[in-house]
């Protein structure tokens, strides 16, 4: 059978992949850098479903603080 070439972004893909299963909290601290620079789905990604969970509440939070804040 014919083997085929793996294309550069699946071997990307595949590198993140197995260094995020090494070091997850690495993954997490990659992401939080990135999204500093606008990676908002590296961010949500390596948070997984309870990190963005967590990520969203804050947001609703802090937004009703700023919002009775300002009704002074």
């Amino acid at each position: 059978m014919r083997e085929e070439k793996e294309t550069p972004e699946r071997r990307r893909e595949r590198l993140k992949q197995e260094e995020l299963r090494r070091n997850p909290t690495g993954g997490m601290n990659d992401a939080f850098n990135r999204a500093s620079s606008g990676g908002l789905t590296d961010l949500v990604g390596s948070l997984g479903w309870k990190g963005t969970g967590i990520l969203i509440f804050l947001m609703g939070l802090s937004n009703k603080v700023c919002k009775l804040g300002s009704h002074t």
